[in-house]
């Protein structure tokens, strides 16, 4: 498990998703058997991860990637992007299972060749796609699998938090997601999240039109030393989507790490259709048919007295939904035992890493963009 001590590696996917898997245990396969993990620690600090694995109870613990890789049935990779892909490269090279937060390269170039290696040495690859087995993202696709929306027209989601400068207070991200020579960015750390919810609740995303911006231009690092960010910290996106029905759907997604949060939670996406709408965050999913939906009248003397949300009826869960992360972490390694793809592969996270590609161009020429198939 590379990039531990990091807050994705460390707290999603270690505290989170295969700590539990190991304490319960392991994952229980179709036919019954059951398979447990074993992990083994690594990145720079040996220290910390000394600390971590003797707070956890972890036997294993390395700073030398290369032997962890040489020793490993499968490499996870949480470090810096810019270093992902030569770790994922040299992984499927030697035959080890991949799987790897996103984006999984700072460049097309770069992700169309991991997947084409994939492709080449028949490992199984999985992609981290969590948001999709979030509660309120699985309550929202059985919306649309079950026509609730009817046609659907459009998508609007709101995403993100204030982050503190670091000067007064100590920021909630590290300090080289602000900086663009280190592979940071708010349309490269988010885009690729959008397009596979985009594919996954609604259909293919043809075209993006999108304005990056950075907002705090002047940050501090963990040291408390000033420096000039030169990353996005916000990124505003209009996407055409196409459903596997053929509907034209518009969807909207604002992101950004200056702004503070007037929602349920860190991410709501509303969806509309000609039959009904819903709201969905990462756990809650709210609805409104249109045989409840009210004929609003707004009188701009009069303050508003009709209780619009109180009028949405909460979507249930009808199943156990476990922490997403978790979820996926077992679907894949029932994958790697059984030998077969992964749902959330290498090409996936191509087409995440393109979308950002292609949104960073778009703002910078002040253009609409199609969106290409990928074809390896």
């Amino acid at each position: 498990m590379n990039g531990v001590t990091g807050r994705m590696g460390y707290r999603q996917h270690l505290v989170r998703s295969i700590l539990p898997i190991r304490d319960q245990g392991g994952v229980t396969l179709p036919d019954g058997s059951r398979v447990q993990v074993e992990p083994v620690l690594v990145g720079r600090n040996a220290d910390k991860l000394k600390e971590l694995a003797e707070l956890h109870d972890v036997e294993h613990w390395t700073t030398d990637v290369d032997a962890a890789i040489a020793g490993a049935d499968i490499v996870f990779d949480a470090a810096m992007t810019n270093l992902r892909p030569a770790t994922l490269a040299k992984a499927m090279r030697q035959g080890k299972h991949v799987y790897t937060e996103k984006p999984t390269a700072e460049t097309l170039t770069e992700a169309i060749e991991l997947a084409r290696l994939q492709a080449e040495t028949g490992v199984t690859v999985g992609v981290v796609h969590d948001k999709l087995y979030l509660p309120g993202l699985v309550k929202l696709r059985r919306l649309v699998d079950e026509g609730f929306f009817g046609r659907i027209l459009s998508l609007r989601g709101e995403f993100g938090y204030w982050v503190f400068e670091g000067d007064s207070q100590a920021a909630q991200r590290p300090s080289w997601n602000y900086r663009k020579e280190d592979g940071g960015g708010m349309t490269t750390d988010m885009f690729c999240h959008w397009n596979y919810v985009l594919e996954g609740i609604l259909g293919q995303v043809k075209t993006v039109t999108a304005k990056t911006v950075t907002h705090i231009p002047t940050r501090w690092d963990e040291s408390g030393k000033e420096y000039a960010a030169t990353a996005d910290d916000a990124a505003y996106g209009i996407f055409d989507i196409t459903t596997p029905g053929g509907d034209d759907v518009v969807a909207q997604i604002n992101s950004s790490w200056a702004v503070r949060v007037f929602r349920d939670e860190l991410v709501e996406f509303q969806v509309d259709g000609t039959h009904g709408s819903a709201v969905a965050g990462l756990r809650e999913c709210r609805a409104q048919h249109r045989s409840h939906t009210p004929k609003p009248v707004w009188n701009p003397d009069l303050p508003v007295t009709e209780p619009f949300r109180d009028q949405w009826l909460d979507v249930p869960a009808n199943a156990d939904l476990d922490n997403g992360f978790k979820l996926q972490w077992e679907e894949f390694l029932t994958d790697v035992v059984a030998g077969r793809p992964h749902r959330y592969d290498l090409l996936s996270a191509a087409r995440g890493v393109q979308l950002a590609e292609l949104g960073l161009q778009s703002s910078a020429e002040g253009r609409r963009l199609d969106v290409p198939e990928i074809a390896l």
